[in-house]
Order: structure tokens, then C-alpha cells, then sequence
């Protein structure tokens, strides 16, 4: 336990947030080898590796959704739990922690029901074929019994990294990767479940990641803690949160609208090789994805807390070295990518033709890679300080308004329409980012008057 409850007002920006955002950055990547490991063990199943792992990517539009939903909650209400922290005012932090506690319990219950009822229908209009549907369907019967415990770990993580204990929130999440990683094989190859195996294997491993969180949030080493007299839901505690949390929603559900356009117009142009490659291609984007946005969540904490205690110079801070720290990172991912596409490609499946394919599309995929950097730190900004209109703007104008039209008008401008598919991607990414970058400098600049002007 941090021995100075107001360390995130304090310590020098730079080392504070190279203490917290090295923990979230690690969590982020083993993270990631949830549905990664998944992915490899699977794509190396003897005799059946290439349609079960493109039965499986036809499944994560649906997980990913599953995963918006515990960011609606979690990175809604972590930030202003962290506010109220900047303003001393712990008891409306730990009621907003009861609050969305409740109602993630409530939205993981829905679910279940509509996914046990419903997935065969969801698979199939996410791109699922009649050689791939049994293998994703497999796959999410026994995934959907585990969403109570994906909602609770990854949204109540959010709050232990609001009040800086990155660290604690890091091991929940290798816990639950360590166990995976044990557990995958013993299901998929010795027990021989295949594809069921790896959807067992994921949804114990949650499990256990749940009981470490709810142990730590319960316990006498926290700051905030969960009490039952804060457990009964409040519109005006709740709502705010929600809307705070509807950006990150969008950015992750929007995701699942995404491949489901990705899937139908790569099988329309290209085939089943084409919607396996797509799940190599968004495979590799994680590895972009997900460590920016764990350096995002190492900032948060100090943003927030921050701006409640009215410290402009500390947040404006922490803003520039988020930046340079995340172009630093996804100029030089972008540069392995396009130097060893096959390589990236290689670690996903053996077949040999789903290489030669992906490789060259992997470039064009994620072409515009190296200026993603400021698309995360401004967007993770955005919503540290609570400016849920700004953030919901540049999440829906990336993927509603550029994204999702130029997956349909790209194949008709490129000789090859599957290529033409894929260069939507970095398209988008271009002009997405110089809109949230200007939308930004004017945002910030505002924000930082009203910190000084209420100072």
C-alpha cells in the first residue's frame, strides 16, 4: 500500500507514471494472450488448425463486445472515482465503486441469457460460413457461461488502478493468464475438447482472476472499498459514470460492427483465407492496441486526480509524456510490421498459404500504425478528465464515419477489392487522427483555463 494517500498529487509526473503505467502496460500484454494463446494453440491443431482459428475470429466480435460492456462500466466510473479522489471526497468514490459493481452484475446476467439464446444467429451475421459455423459455436456456448466473470474482473481492475495500485491490478490479470496458458493445452490437445477446451480454459481463468480482485477490493489495503451500503443503484451516481464510459464502449463495441463488415465483404472478395487472415490482422493490431492503451490507464489515475485537485501544470504534464511515450511505441511497432510482416503473420498459424496471403496485407492493414499513438493518448485523455462529449465524438467520427463507409467504397477504387478491404484501415486511421488531434489542442486548452479559473 502506498504510505502517502496522495502520492498521485506529489511525486515527480515522470517517475510516477513510469511506475504505474509499466504495471497496466504488462497487464494490457498478458492480456492480450487471453485470446492470443487461444488463437495459436488453436491454429495448430493437426488437420483442422485453419478453419477452427477462422471459426474462432468469427467469435470476437461477439467477446469483444462482451468486453465493451465492462468498459462502459468500469472506465466510466474509475475516472471519476479518481476525480472525487483528487477533491478528497472518498465516499462518493466508493459509492460510484458499489454502483458500478451492481450494474455490471445486472448487464453480465443479460448477456449470458442473449448469448446462450442467440449466438448461432450473431455468429452467422458476423461472417461465420457453413465450414466455420460449428467450430464458433462450440466455442461460444461455453464462453457465454463465463461472462459474469469477464465483466467483474476487467471492470473492477479499472478501479484499482484509479487509486494507483497498478501492480495489484497487474497480477489479477497474470493470474488469470498463467492459468490460461496451463490450462489451453491441457483442455485443447491432451483432453482433446479442441476448440471447447480453449473456451473452458479462458472462463476458469476469469474465475480465478475475480476472486483476487474482489479479495483486494474487500480488504485493508485499498482505498476504496466496496460496501454494501452503496451497493443500491443511483441514477445520478450512475448515469454520469455511463456516459463517461459510453466513448470507450463505442471505440471497443464498434470493433464487433467492424469485423462484421470486415468478415462479409473479405468473404464476398476473397473467401474463407481472406476472414483468416482478418483474424491475424486484428491479432497483430492488440499488440498495438493494448500496450497504448495500457500506458493510457498508468495516466489516468494522475489526469484524474489531478484535475479534481485543480494541479494544471501536473496534468498538463502527464499529457506530454503520455504522448511522446505512446508515438514512441507505435512508430516503432509500425516499423517490425513493415519490415517482418511474415514473421507476425508466422506466430498465428503454420499454413503455409494463410502466410503468403496475410504477410502483404499486413502491411496495408496497418499502414497508418505510426500515428496511432496520438489517436490513444488524446482519446485516454479526453476521458481521464471527464469530457465524455469529446471522447464519444473522435471514437464515432474513426469508425462510424470513416471507418465502416470506406470498408464498402475502397474495393471499388483498388484494382484488387479484397486489398481494397484491408487499405480501409490505415485510410481512416490518417484522417481519424488529425481530427482528434486538432479537436484536442482546443479541448485541452480549454480545460486547463477552467482548472485555473476555478483554482
Amino acid at each position: 500500500m502506498q504510505s502517502n494517500k496522495n502520492f498521485l498529487g506529489t511525486e515527480p509526473v515522470g517517475k510516477l507514471l513510469l511506475k504505474l503505467s509499466v504495471p497496466t502496460v504488462i497487464a494490457q500484454l498478458i492480456n492480450m494472450l487471453y485470446n492470443i494463446v487461444d488463437r495459436i494453440y488453436i491454429g495448430h491443431i493437426p488437420g483442422e488448425g485453419s478453419l477452427a482459428l477462422t471459426g474462432v475470429g468469427v467469435c470476437m466480435p461477439v467477446i469483444v463486445i462482451v468486453s465493451a460492456f465492462a468498459a462502459l462500466i468500469g472506465s466510466g466510473g474509475a475516472p471519476r472515482a479518481s476525480i472525487s479522489m483528487g477533491k478528497q471526497d472518498n465516499e462518493s468514490a466508493e459509492r460510484i465503486l458499489g454502483n458500478c459493481f451492481v450494474l455490471q452484475i445486472v448487464v453480465s446476467v443479460i448477456l449470458t441469457a442473449v448469448l446462450l439464446i442467440w449466438s448461432e444467429g450473431l455468429l452467422l451475421a458476423f461472417g461465420a460460413s457453413e465450414n466455420t459455423i460449428g467450430y464458433a459455436t462450440d466455442y461460444m456456448h461455453i464462453y457465454a457461461f463465463g461472462t459474469l466473470f469477464v465483466q467483474l474482473t476487467l471492470g473492477m481492475n479499472a478501479f484499482i488502478t484509479a487509486q494507483g495500485f497498478t501492480k495489484t491490478s497487474m497480477v489479477s490479470v497474470v493470474i488469470g493468464a498463467l492459468c490460461n496458458i496451463i490450462l489451453d493445452p491441457f483442455f485443447i490437445f491432451a483432453l482433446d475438447m479442441g476448440v471447447k477446451g480453449a473456451a473452458l480454459a479462458t472462463i476458469i481463468s476469469q474465475a480465478i482472476s475475480v476472486v483476487w480482485v474482489m479479495r483486494f477490493l474487500c480488504g485493508k489495503k485499498t482505498l476504496l472499498h466496496l460496501r454494501k451500503a452503496y451497493m443500491r443503484l443511483q441514477p445520478r451516481v450512475i448515469i454520469p459514470c455511463v456516459t463517461l464510459g459510453f466513448a470507450t464502449f463505442i471505440m471497443q463495441a464498434s470493433e464487433s460492427v467492424v469485423a462484421v463488415c470486415f468478415n462479409s465483404s473479405l468473404l464476398r472478395y476473397g473467401g474463407d483465407i481472406a476472414v483468416g487472415a482478418m483474424t491475424i490482422l486484428t491479432s497483430v493490431m492488440q499488440f498495438a492496441l493494448l500496450p497504448l492503451q495500457g500506458i493510457g490507464q498508468g495516466a489516468q489515475p494522475i489526469t484524474s486526480y489531478n484535475y479534481g485537485a485543480k494541479n494544471a501544470d501536473r496534468v498538463k504534464k502527464t499529457f506530454r509524456i503520455l504522448l511522446i511515450t505512446c508515438l514512441i511505441y507505435s512508430v516503432s511497432l509500425w516499423i517490425a510490421v513493415e519490415l517482418l510482416p511474415g514473421v507476425f503473420a508466422g506466430i498465428f498459424t503454420a499454413d503455409e498459404k494463410l502466410i503468403e496471403f496475410t504477410a502483404p496485407v499486413l502491411r496495408i492493414y496497418l499502414g497508418g500504425l505510426f500515428l496511432f499513438g496520438i489517436q490513444i493518448a488524446c482519446q485516454m485523455t479526453f476521458t481521464s478528465l471527464g469530457k465524455a462529449a469529446s471522447s464519444i465524438v473522435v471514437a464515432v467520427v474513426r469508425k462510424f464515419v470513416l471507418l465502416l463507409p470506406l470498408i464498402y467504397i475502397m474495393p471499388h477504387i483498388i484494382s484488387d477489392p479484397a486489398v481494397g478491404v484491408y487499405t480501409a484501415e490505415p485510410v481512416a486511421d490518417v484522417i481519424a487522427v488529425t481530427f482528434t488531434a486538432v479537436l484536442f489542442a482546443v479541448q485541452f486548452r480549454k480545460a486547463l483555463v477552467e482548472i485555473k479559473e476555478k483554482k
